[in-house]
This record gives structure tokens, sequence and C-alpha cells, in this order.
């Protein structure tokens, strides 16, 4: 079983997706923590985020692996831990620059689609592009959605200290810089079911998307 969580940031992708494969017994993966990985790795090793043949060139150099417990999702760079140093906003100001590269995708979307078909019990993986690009063929493909004002709300509720205004017009800046870029944009599968978060708790969420698994493994 393999279930894909598109949708932008904000809309409770990574609490919903882990919570889910941890409630059925699933892998998970954050699609969104290998491309910050790479961003980081990046900008550690003095790559010029603004030269796209740069990033390329660059591209397959670090080794990334990605642990796929729902309850503790590892990362590591070169068999260094980076599960907090991705999460800095000069990663997070600079991700989409790097996701963006044509090279960059085409090494991250190996990793991942190698990592789902070595799942044996079946995975939730979460990102972008997964319904689009990377698992086409997916089970099940969710696309979730929210307000932009209840997505900055959250986020910035998960950036302790962070304006709400800011972080809304980051939001926005990122959703068209991942919608417009060439490689494998921020869509929604022609077969996705659109959950739309904006008036939902994170538990009604979670409940949703586990009754839509739960209805597609029945077969129904």
């Amino acid at each position: 079983m393999i279930v894909a969580i598109d949708g932008p940031a904000g809309t409770g992708k990574s609490s919903t997706s882990k919570a889910v494969a941890a409630q059925l017994g699933l892998s998970y993966l954050d699609t969104g923590a290998q491309y910050r990985a790479i961003t980081w790795w990046m900008v550690s090793n003095g790559i010029d985020i603004d030269d796209p043949s740069a990033i390329a060139a660059a591209a397959g150099k670090p080794e990334i692996v990605s642990g796929t417990d729902p309850e503790g999702p590892a990362i590591t760079v070169d068999g260094l831990d980076v599960a907090g140093p991705i999460r800095t906003q000069e990663v997070s100001s600079k991700v989409s620059a790097v996701s963006a590269v044509p090279e960059v995708r085409t090494r991250i979307t190996e990793l991942q689609r190698s990592i789902a078909a070595s799942a044996e019990q079946g995975i939730v993986v979460e990102g972008r592009d997964i319904g689009t690009t990377v698992l086409p063929d997916a089970d099940l493909k969710i696309f979730l959605t929210a307000s932009p004002e209840a997505r900055a709300a959250r986020r910035s509720g998960e950036l302790k200290g962070s304006d709400v205004h800011s972080t809304r017009e980051a939001l926005i800046k990122r959703d068209a810089a991942d919608s417009s870029r060439k490689a494998s944009p921020l869509a929604k599968a022609d077969d996705a079911v659109e959950v739309d978060t904006t008036e939902l708790t994170l538990a009604q969420v979670i409940e949703c998307v586990v009754t839509l698994v739960e209805e597609k493994r029945a077969g129904k």
C-alpha cells in the first residue's frame, strides 16, 4: 500500500502523514526533508545557490539516508544527523531554488522511489509532487489544502515567535516558486482526493485520511 500525500506547506501534511503511518503500521517518508538535506549540504559546502549549474554539478555528491519510522523519522547526510539543522530559516529560504534544479530532482526522486519500493508493509510518502511525478501509480493519492491564513497561523505556531503576516507572505512566495518551476511543480494529481483542512482539527484530518486508506485497502 503506497499512500501519496501532497500539498503546500502549513496544510498539516507532516503531522497527518506521520500519524496515519503510525496508526496503520506503515513506513513514512518526508520527501521535503530530503530536499532540505541536500540544500543544507549545498549551503554548508559553499555552493552558490544562485548558480543552477553549480548546484547541478554537486547534486550527486552528498549521501542522504532517510529513516522511515513514523515515530522518529531520521535523516543523515554523509553520516551526520541533520534533523535539526535542515529546519533553519536559512535552509527554508533556499530550498525552493535548490529543488528547482532538474538534476537535484532526478537524484532525490530516484532515492524516494527506491525507499517506497523497499517498504514491505507499505508507506505514506508526503511531499509536493508525489502523486504526479514520484509515485504516479500510488494506491491512494491525497492532496491537502488550506487557506493561506490558516496555514500561516499553523506555521507561525510551529516557528515560535514568528509573525503570522510575514509567514503568510513567505508561504505564498514559496507556493508560487514551487507551482511554477519547470521540473515537477507542486500540483494536484487528477486522481487525487482533495481534503481542505482549513476548518478541521489535526485529529479530524488524520481520521479522514485513515478512513480513506482503510476504504482503499478494503477495495471500496
